[in-house]
């Protein structure tokens, strides 16, 4: 493996990491609706427990209402129930064969939880960047010593890794600062 060969790998999964906390952050209930709150949530489908995605249309009515329309009739019922029952504190009104959830107005001791849950979730993305880096300086030092590099070579890897590691940093603080203006907006 080449100094390149480790600096292309270790971008590579910087980005999946950026993904992934992107992914985590959807998550985090803001005052607005958002499909993507309810991809946690199973439901009891002949016997088996799946993803609500898997057994009904998930959309948004509005800025603060989700529709979610099943496929087939006899689930309305069992949907509305896993939706109940989740913990995200979400109160399901059927209408018809469309279920809508509304989402309450959260209170600003929630709010302040949520953006401490942002923040946390900001932190775990900067651990696994610089683990990322640390990996990618471990692989260059061993080859310097394995002799397959210059020390010379080894420092310029090192600023290179440091270079990705301040972007991938930065990054994650404007994610988390949008996601916390989100959060704080009534």
């Amino acid at each position: 493996m080449t100094i390149a060969d480790i600096k292309k790998t270790t971008e590579t999964k910087m980005e999946q990491s950026i993904a992934a906390f992107k992914n985590n952050l959807t998550k985090i209930r803001t005052g607005r609706a958002n499909p993507a709150l309810l991809d946690t949530i199973h439901v009891d489908y002949y016997g088996s427990m799946v993803p609500l995605s898997q057994v009904a249309n998930v959309s948004l009515m509005d800025s603060r209402t989700i529709s979610v329309q099943p496929w087939e009739k006899g689930m309305g019922a069992k949907i509305e129930k896993a939706i109940r029952e989740s913990d995200l504190g979400l109160n399901p009104a059927s209408m018809g064969d469309l279920i809508r959830v509304p989402m309450p107005p959260m209170s600003e001791e929630r709010r302040k939880e949520m953006t401490k849950l942002a923040r946390t979730e900001g932190e775990n993305g900067k651990i696994a960047i610089r683990n990322l880096r640390r990996d990618a300086n471990e692989s260059v030092k061993k080859l310097v010593k394995d002799k397959l590099a210059s020390e010379d070579d080894q420092k310029r890897a090192e600023a290179d890794v440091q270079k990705l590691t301040d972007k991938r940093m930065t990054e994650i603080d404007q994610l988390v600062t949008a996601k916390e203006q989100e959060i704080m907006a009534v």
